[in-house]
């Protein structure tokens, strides 16, 4: 037999809201909240990296038009 772990923090802060009743509008508000934190979340990771890293504009530039396979630029 095996036990089910507790639930997180999150999970039991969201039975919470979704045990009253909300419309579909909002319910569908809140779900692109969530979505749009983390989106935050992960963009601001993202720019930490790209800072640490001190990449440039003009080497995404480079990137997105050299074909890797190959070698060279397109």
């Amino acid at each position: 037999m095996s036990t089910n772990p507790p639930l997180s923090n999150l999970q039991m802060s969201l039975l919470k809201l979704y045990a009253s009743q909300v419309s579909d509008e909002d319910l569908l508000a809140i779900n692109q909240r969530i979505v749009d934190y983390f989106a935050e979340k992960a963009s601001q990771a993202a720019d930490a990296v790209w800072d640490e890293r001190g990449y440039s504009d003009e080497l995404m530039t480079q990137w997105l038009t050299t074909d890797f396979r190959k070698g060279r630029a397109e």
